[in-house]
C-alpha cells in the first residue's frame, strides 16, 4: 500500500455528529494526490510553469467506518486506470483511521487542463514519464486512447 498522506484530524473537520465531516474525506484524498505527484517528481512548480493542472470529472466516496476527533488518518493512492498518454486516469484512495480500520474508499476520474486555454491537455513527454511512475493497483487497466 502506498501511503501518500498521514496526519491528524483537526477540530475544524468534525461535524455536529462528532465525526469527520464528509468533505474532509475528499480534502484528505486531494492532499494525498498532490503528495503522490510530488513523490514521483511532479511538483506544483511544474504545473504553475506550464499553466497545466489536474482536474476531476468524478469523485465517489464510500464510507465504511467513522473517524472521530483527535484521530489520525493514513491515505493511500494507486492508479486504477490510465490511457497510454495519461490524458485520462483514475485513482483509488483508501483512508484508514489510527487503529488501522479502513474508513473510506474514494475513486476519482481525472484529466489535465490547460489553464490558459481552459481546454483538456496532455502532459509533456518529460512529465508523462514521471506520471507513469505512480503505483498501480492490482486491478489496473490500461485504457485505449
Amino acid at each position: 500500500m502506498n501511503i501518500c498522506f498521514e496526519g491528524p484530524v483537526m477540530w475544524s473537520q468534525i461535524d455536529a455528529n462528532m465525526h469527520l465531516r464528509h468533505s474532509a474525506y475528499a480534502d484528505f484524498a486531494a492532499q494525498a494526490r498532490l503528495n503522490m505527484l510530488d513523490q514521483v517528481g511532479l511538483n506544483t512548480a511544474h504545473f504553475v510553469q506550464l499553466q497545466l493542472g489536474p482536474i476531476l470529472f468524478r469523485e465517489e466516496l464510500l464510507y465504511h467506518r467513522e473517524i472521530g476527533p483527535n484521530d489520525k488518518v493514513q491515505v493511500s493512492c494507486e492508479m486504477t486506470r490510465c490511457r497510454p498518454d495519461a490524458s485520462r486516469w483514475s485513482i483509488r484512495h483508501e483512508i484508514f483511521r489510527g487503529d488501522g480500520i479502513k474508513s473510506a474508499t474514494i475513486h476519482v476520474d481525472g484529466a489535465w487542463i490547460d489553464i490558459r486555454k481552459r481546454k483538456l491537455a496532455v502532459l509533456p513527454p518529460e512529465l508523462l514519464e514521471k506520471f507513469k511512475a505512480i503505483p498501480r493497483s492490482e486491478d489496473f487497466v490500461e485504457e485505449a486512447g
